[in-house]
């Protein structure tokens, strides 16, 4: 019998594209090293967090879906490789076990990376009203006097 787990990982907002690539392949090779199969690997992308990890204000999410045939020691395993030798990397990590009855779907928010920028300040047309704002439309003769 098979049980379905996944890995989140939170890496360091600093991690490269080889990083993140070299992330993937050794948790692969652990995963397949406890007779099991990864199914899917995804970077979710940067997220601002809710408080400082390890003095870092965001962190780049991971998710790793992978199938453990039961009666091994396979998430012993990868929970002390990631605490040992990722330890650089890897910040934060959680690993769940997946009900096979649940949908195999899941909706996640936008990441930093996928939000449209911001605008700074105000634009031209959404000023506001203001006392010197009305100073331009007024007409002074100064010949008046």
């Amino acid at each position: 019998m098979v049980q379905n787990y996944e890995v989140l990982l939170l890496a360091t907002p600093a991690i490269t594209g080889d990083e993140a690539k070299d992330l993937e392949l050794q948790l692969d090779k652990v995963v397949k090293a406890g007779s099991g199969t990864v199914v899917s690997f995804e970077r979710w992308g940067k997220y601002r967090l809710a408080y400082e990890i390890k003095k870092n204000e965001y962190g780049v999410y991971f998710l790793m879906r992978f199938d453990v045939p039961q009666g091994t020691n396979l998430i012993n395993d990868l929970k002390t490789y990631i605490h040992v030798k990722l330890n650089a990397i890897v910040m934060r990590d959680m690993i769940s076990c997946i009900n096979p009855k649940a949908p195999a779907a899941y909706q996640r928010p936008r990441s930093l990376e996928e939000t449209p920028p911001r605008e700074e300040g105000f634009s031209r047309d959404n000023r506001g009203g203001s006392f010197f704002g009305s100073l331009d439309r007024l007409d002074i003769d100064e010949d008046s006097n």
